[in-house]
């Protein structure tokens, strides 16, 4: 019965899981343009820049607040170069990605020397020197940005007709996803894993826990870049506000409702984040404070955030409708044997 009971389960499991997967891919079917480009758009890349911190945390032991200032070299390079010096939308944000990578490999050459509270608080000052260096420069628009962003032809109006850039940003979330689950996979991502647990222990069995440490955080560089370079096409505007301190302790929190842990909790905590945005800030003006005893709440009910409270869920029902498990059988005493005179009695 035990066996039957988590084949049906597991059944459920995937056929709802199949069920959000297919309503996924139809948001631009069955819901408004609104919904689509407010909703839709939003939640797609506030995910992937959210991935980025996801990964580092889940993988690499590192949580970073600078993922945003990545986000922001890329969107704004991107930005400069398609309004102002006339760069096709692709190469602009193959520029954008690029910066941002070099600007990761710096920061993590930096920051991977510390760990816990102090990698902390350096990476959100490299958060907010590149916030007021952005904030500053006129060349980027300082707090006004760069208006009219145009995303390229392929991909459409993200206003008017947002279904081509959505199902782009849904591809470009699969494609992250994917990539980042397979180095996981990889010896770098289990060495990287062997850093998180115990780096002192990788480092005697004579890896380089700086250089698997600063490989990693480079790594993540480029997806909160494209992210940035996604937002910039998806909303026609970057501004230095884009990676301001609010944005910086937005994705983290974003991370940590879905799962520091699962890299599929970065969408869901950027979903859950969005749709409260999109429709319950006008209920109330404390909506901060109410996010805030949300993430309280989460991070003291279930530390693995929203996917991992759906997994506890799962276990709790698989324990509950199987029943207690079943007795353990008690050996019975083997029988004495027959003494020989006896026999001979007989």
């Amino acid at each position: 019965m035990t066996r039957a009971m988590d084949r049906w389960l597991t059944l459920g499991t995937r056929g709802v899981l199949a069920a959000l997967l297919l309503l996924v891919a139809l948001v631009p079917l069955l819901f408004s343009t609104f919904v689509t480009s407010q909703v839709g758009l939003t939640s797609l890349w506030l995910g992937i820049v959210a991935v980025s911190l996801t990964f580092l945390s889940g993988y690499g032991g590192m949580v970073s607040l600078a993922q945003t200032a990545l986000f922001g070299v890329a969107g704004l390079i991107a930005a400069k170069l398609s309004v102002e010096a006339g760069w096709n939308p692709w190469a602009a944000a193959l520029a954008g990605i690029l910066a941002a990578t070099a600007v990761g490999l710096l920061f993590g050459a930096v920051a991977s020397g510390s760990q816990g509270i102090y990698f902390l608080i350096i990476t959100l000052a490299f958060a907010q020197v590149t916030y007021f260096y952005f904030a500053a420069v006129p060349t980027f628009g300082a707090h006004e940005g760069i208006n009219g962003v145009p995303p390229p032809d392929l991909i459409g109006d993200p206003v008017q007709d947002p279904a081509r850039m959505y199902y782009f940003l849904l591809a470009v979330s699969v494609l992250v996803f994917l990539g980042l689950r397979h180095v996981s996979r990889t010896a770098f991502g289990l060495a990287l894993q062997g850093v998180r647990d115990d780096p002192v222990r990788m480092a005697a069995l004579g890896y380089n826990v700086r250089l698997h440490r600063t490989l990693g955080f480079t790594l993540a560089a480029p997806v909160a870049g494209a992210a940035g370079v996604l937002s910039a096409w998806s909303n026609t505007r970057m501004s230095a506000g884009s990676i301001s301190l609010g944005i910086a302790i937005l994705v983290l929190t974003t991370a940590v409702i879905g799962g520091l842990n699962r890299l599929e909790g970065a969408w869901v905590g950027a979903l859950l984040y969005t749709l409260c945005d999109t429709y319950l800030r006008g209920w109330t003006d404390r909506f901060t404070t109410w996010l805030g005893v949300v993430f309280l709440v989460i991070v003291l009910v279930s530390p693995g955030g929203v996917v991992g409270l759906l997994g506890s869920a799962g276990t709790w029902i698989r324990r509950h409708l199987a029943g207690p498990p079943p007795a353990p059988t008690v050996p019975s005493a083997p029988a004495a044997p027959v003494p020989v005179s006896s026999r001979s009695a007989l």
